[in-house]
């Protein structure tokens, strides 16, 4: 919101509640920053965001606390940052589908993709891509019968990641180094989905490459990599990623050689091409020696100024207010 250049683009902020009400926001960047003792929240300010009701419309509305409707005008674009269940996994996008509303980033298929672990494991490995070897419980399975954990960690061996099938930013994630440690790392996985992988921990650099969607005709392209630099935690966790705690160190550019840089480059944009993504994705790498495996790709990535995506970015040459403007205007053509 403080980035996006204001003399081209006219900003409605739109907050959704816990409950799921969509509320017209303060135009107000700060309200928003992030804070490790408090993290931002909307909160339900008693107003109602209207949506179009037919593809013959783009008129947004507002109801306010009195009653009374207001007009915020005709939108041309959502630009969608939302991460985890409900934001990233194709829901919200079927939501704009249905009216006809253009929106930066992936459409339906490739975001409900990319928000599965699984099946973007089983796409990327039928495109010929490496993958960490995992194994998927759900929840039924592990009630039924919880050693199939157990038999998952023997096959895989420790340590492995035990993580929510369909979870964002590190939640409900947990690093297990034996049996002990397993059944409540399940839990906490539990806790998020009634779906969980269990990963094989993965020896090498945690690489990050930064992908952009192109307009109709062009090729997707790749920044420059970040690297994740774990220097005293057991792996890039949440309380990392948002609440700056200690133990994590993002180097940006990393040091790469050049065939090592293109050989990332190249396999970010096939995994982006292979799961239908658009608009732009991050595409998550395990690099070791010359094998490159890849961790995950999420098609809304972490948005804030010293988030991965927009740092490598701006390390390609691309400032973080000339990244939105690319961004809206891919989306913008795209959709014609």
């Amino acid at each position: 919101m403080a980035a996006i250049d204001r003399t081209r683009y006219d900003v409605i902020p739109v907050g959704i509640t816990r409950d799921g009400a969509f509320v017209l926001e303060v135009d107000d960047p700060s309200r928003f920053a992030l804070n490790a003792a408090k993290l931002p929240e909307v909160l339900d300010n008693g107003t109602r965001v209207q949506w179009p009701d037919s593809t013959r419309s783009r008129t947004l509305r507002v109801v306010r606390e009195d009653g009374t409707v207001d007009v915020l005008g005709d939108i041309d674009l959502v630009f969608p940052i939302l991460h985890g269940p409900y934001g990233e996994d194709g829901t919200i996008q079927g939501m704009l589908e249905l009216t006809d509303i253009p929106y930066v980033g992936s459409g339906v298929l490739a975001s409900s993709l990319g928000m599965d672990k699984h099946f973007t494991k089983t796409v990327l490995q039928q495109a010929g891509i490496q993958v960490a070897p995992w194994r998927t419980i759900t929840a039924l399975d592990y009630a039924t019968e919880p050693s199939v954990a157990e038999q998952a960690l023997d096959q895989l061996g420790a340590p492995v990641f035990v993580k929510p099938a369909r979870a964002g930013s590190s939640v409900g994630v947990s690093k297990v180094s034996d049996v002990a440690e397993l059944h409540r790392a399940m839990g906490i996985a539990f806790d998020e989905d009634d779906k969980v992988l269990i990963e094989s921990g993965m020896p090498g650099r945690e690489v990050e490459i930064a992908v952009l969607g192109g307009r109709p005709g062009e090729p997707a392209r790749a920044s420059v990599a970040g690297e994740v630099i774990i220097t005293g935690r057991d792996f890039y966790d949440f309380d990392a990623k948002y609440l700056d705690a200690p133990g994590i160190e993002l180097v940006c550019p990393a040091a790469l050689t050049e065939a090592e840089l293109a050989g990332l480059q190249d396999v970010a944009v096939r995994a982006f091409d292979a799961i239908g993504a658009e608009g732009l994705a991050r595409v998550d790498f395990f690099l070791s020696g010359d094998d490159l495996v890849v961790n995950e790709i999420n098609t809304m990535p972490g948005f804030t100024p010293i988030s991965m995506f927009p740092t490598c970015w701006m390390a390609s040459g691309l400032s973080y207010p000339e990244l939105i403007t690319e961004l809206i205007e891919v989306a913008v053509a795209r959709r014609g």
